[in-house]
């Protein structure tokens, strides 16, 4: 029979002739047949199905091998023996290699008809051991693929307890070596669909037995953080993703970013080939993976690894969006990332030139799905172009194209970036002790411009920049508050001990903003300042008074709640009266650290009265001398000043001192300094003989502007004075003397002068140079000798560092 078979399907027969012997010779299946014909028959299926010249020879060996092995089990028992199979695995057949795929195929087939006979246990044990050292030699996915659709089938072949997580692993590795070679779509379907089998026989086995899983992740992560350069894994590994249950998520990554055993290199190598999976179709979660590593790596502060790959992998991300079947996780993945890199427009910069031209292309294929991608692209767009709006020539052309979008709301755009910076990751961020990058040359942090916000900027460089002013914020105890003194606290812990190179604080911006500054304009420093301080003052003020409001508890006998041997004042003297040292306690941090006095002083130069009024002030609004502004209506000539030393005022012609630099007049706002301890002043005395040589036109400093400050100005013609001794308009003389000097003292430049030929407003650019030492002339009072009652005695200045800080430049964006 065997012999008319091989004869037949050889023969040059037609197709017809041949397939109606075969049916007769498998019709004969059912009769009586020696084990010799048998064995032949079995021995000739094999070789027309391993070794068949083409798919009908193969054919017919499955055809009778089936109808033979069905009516003569026993006789086919023996022939497919353990030996027959492990021979076939481990020698191949004849020319066959062992590594064939058709050798699984058979195999495979064999367990089909062995499925009921006893003996087929035997064939499970070879089975399980070779289908382990198959593994452990990479094969090419197509045999890989053919073992796990066998394995899959015949589950019992799979290999059992500790070679269970080893085949896993080994499994994975292989997967890791997988490379396609395919460049037609066909041959790239195939490629695919084999990773989906061995992908799918994984998730099979992680299901019967859970401890497989943690030593295949394990593996898989070894893999893909491994910085051989020698190897590059496959980005079929995103293949496992989609059967890793989710809810392992947290637990995994959480292990993964706090293990101390894992290095920086090795971490980012790891996420940067995550991120190439993003191009692997039909891989689900791959982008629900990739965010809670960057989330977790957010968490644990790892945050140089994230810039690293952020501005690596932005542009392969942005790529992707052009493939409509991997669209949609890229899209998550590139949100995360641009939102979450809110410190600087780099990573931003690097995907804006080709915004455009995906715009165009999605506008143009006209599908109902690249419609409505396009709304959720366009809206990370707007939150991008908001975070960063100092950058108008390069985002004409994107608004250009999306101007017939609907644009997010301000208040969204604020909600979407706030909780998708890195510092809302975790609350231990919240704190504000960040760790991002290192810090730049000089060893400070700098402070991200958020759109026009250098006043604000500058602001908080020149109050952290107070010494004591900061220390003592740091040192309130402000737990549990959310008050904007507590915003600052934070911010100032912040940049005290970051390791960052900048920070944008964005938190504090919204905190402290004025409800009239317009976002993303330009603004004024100094109303900044005053606002600022005014709104730290009077919230530590109503503190205090909610404070002294709540009544004492009493005891249950109705006592006070006083300790013992406490005698509460009976004497109204002693209840207004406070002990000396708690005076300071009633100033606010504001008033001890900025707060000074000013004394006004009018005199009718009829009657010589004094009217006398003291004032706080926490800033000093410097005018600009006659010669450089323009005199002020009232004020007397600058030559009648007298110097905080005696000396007549004489601006424009200061000594000649050395100074750290000019406060440039060409900044877009006005300019401040903060000045430590007593102080800023103007010790700008000059000699007569010096005053009496002409000079050619030296430049302004910040003395002859104090000098000129505190200059008598003559109230006169409309500006008269109502003396109320007189009672009637009169010519007088108004002064200003500081009589109490703050810590540290704020001067305000007024930059701006009214033409009033021209009724406009026109800037000074004069600049304005900054001595390294000055005095601020402090009077005290004194008991009067010979002099109008009321008037102040100087007390001697003392000398002290000025350290000055130009505050109010708008510098260009970032």
């Amino acid at each position: 029979m065997d012999k008319i078979l091989e004869a037949l399907v050889s023969s040059s027969h037609s197709v017809p002739v041949k397939k109606a012997i075969v049916k007769k010779v498998v019709e004969a299946a059912e009769k009586d047949v020696t084990e010799e014909q048998c064995q032949a028959l079995f021995s000739l299926t094999a070789r027309l199905i391993l070794l068949g010249e083409d798919a009908f020879q193969k054919q017919v060996g499955y055809q009778v091998l089936e109808a033979y092995a069905r009516y003569h089990r026993s006789e086919y028992e023996r022939f497919c023996s353990k030996d027959f199979i492990t021979g076939l695995l481990q020698q191949g057949y004849g020319p066959l290699d062992r590594k064939d795929p058709a050798i699984i195929d058979y195999i495979h087939s064999c367990l089909r008809l062995l499925i009921s006979c006893p003996a087929v246990l035997e064939i499970f044990v070879v089975i399980q051991m070779e289908v382990l050292r198959m593994v452990c030699e990479r094969p090419e996915p197509v045999l890989c693929a053919r073992i796990s659709t066998m394995l899959s089938d015949f589950v019992q072949c799979i290999p059992r307890d500790k070679s269970a997580a080893l085949f896993c692993q080994q499994l994975v590795r292989t997967i890791g070596y997988f490379q396609c070679a395919a460049t037609r779509e066909q041959e790239l379907r195939e490629y695919v669909s084999q990773v989906t089998k061995v992908g799918a026989l994984l998730q099979n086995i992680w299901k019967a037995e859970p401890a497989t899983l943690l030593p295949s992740l394990q593996e898989v992560f070894a893999i893909i953080s491994s910085t051989d350069p020698s190897f590059d894994p496959s980005i079929a590994l995103a293949s496992l993703v989609q059967h890793i249950p989710l809810q392992m998520i947290t637990v995994l990554i959480k292990s993964l970013t706090t293990d101390q055993n894992v290095k920086d290199a090795c971490m980012t190598q790891a996420l940067c080939r995550m991120i190439d999976w993003l191009s692997w179709p039909l891989a689900q979660y791959v982008d629900t993976w990739v965010i809670a590593l960057l989330k977790g790596l957010a968490a644990v502060q790892k945050f140089t690894i994230l810039i690293d790959v952020t501005l690596l992998k932005i542009e392969l991300v942005f790529n992707r969006l052009w493939y409509p079947i991997v669209r949609q996780g890229a899209l998550a993945v590139l949100s995360h990332m641009l939102l979450s890199f809110q410190h600087s427009p780099e990573a931003f910069h690097l995907v804006v030139p080709h915004i455009v031209p995906l715009v165009q292309t999605l506008k143009s294929d006209g599908l109902p799905t690249s419609k409505a991608f396009l709304l959720q692209f366009t809206d990370l767009i707007h939150c991008m172009m908001y975070q960063y709006s100092g950058f108008p020539d390069l985002y004409d052309n994107i608004l250009e194209a999306i101007k017939e979008l609907p644009k997010p709301s301000e208040e969204k755009i604020k909600l979407i970036l706030n909780q998708s910076a890195w510092t809302s990751q975790s609350n231990s961020l919240a704190s504000g002790l960040l760790r991002i990058t290192g810090k730049s040359e000089t060893g400070k942090t700098g402070l991200i411009n958020l759109g026009n916000t250098c006043y604000m900027n500058s602001i908080i460089q020149t109050l952290f920049m107070a010494t004591d002013f900061r220390r003592s914020v740091l040192s309130l105890n402000l737990n549990g508050s959310n008050t904007l003194m507590k915003k600052l606290q934070l911010l100032f812990a912040f940049l005290a001990h970051t390791q960052r190179a900048a920070y944008a604080p964005r938190n504090f911006f919204e905190a402290s903003r004025p409800p009239w500054f317009t976002a993303g304009s330009q603004q004024d420093c100094s109303e900044y300042l005053r606002f600022l301080l005014d709104r730290l003052h009077e919230e530590e003020k109503t503190i205090k008074a909610f404070k002294l409001a709540k009544p004492a508890s009493a005891s249950p006998d109705g006592s006070s709640n006083c300790s013992p041997g406490a005698q509460l004042p009976t004497d109204a003297h002693h209840l207004t009266e406070a002990p000396p040292e708690r005076e300071g306690e009633k100033e606010t941090l504001i008033e001890k650290m900025f707060g000074g006095k000013l004394s006004t002083g009018i005199c009718c130069m009829q009657c010589a009265s004094v009217s006398e009024k003291e004032e706080p002030f926490t800033d000093l609004s410097l005018a600009f001398c006659p010669s450089s502004a323009g005199r002020p209506s009232g004020r007397s000539p600058a030559g009648e000043a007298p110097h905080a030393d005696g000396g007549e005022a004489d601006c424009g012609k200061g000594p000649s001192m050395t100074h750290q630099g000019p406060v440039n007049g060409g900044s877009e706002a006005t300019t401040d300094g903060l000045a430590k301890e007593k102080y800023v002043g103007a010790n700008g005395g000059i000699p007569p003989a010096e005053r009496e040589r002409p000079a050619p036109d030296p430049p302004l400093s910040v003395p002859d502007l104090i000098n000129y400050f505190l200059a008598p100005e003559i109230l006169d013609e409309d500006n008269k004075y109502y003396c109320e001794n007189c009672a009637s308009l009169q010519r007088a003389e108004k002064t200003m003397q500081v009589v109490e000097a703050p810590e540290y003292l704020i001067l305000t430049l007024l930059r701006f002068s009214y033409d009033a030929k021209f009724h406009v407003r026109r800037k000074i650019l004069d600049n304005v140079s900054i001595p390294l030492f000055m005095q601020l002339p402090v009077h005290r009072r004194a008991p009067p000798r010979g002099r109008v009652p009321g008037m102040m005695a100087a007390a001697p200045p003392p000398l002290c560092r000025w350290t000055p800080l130009t505050v109010g430049r708008t510098w260009p964006k970032n």
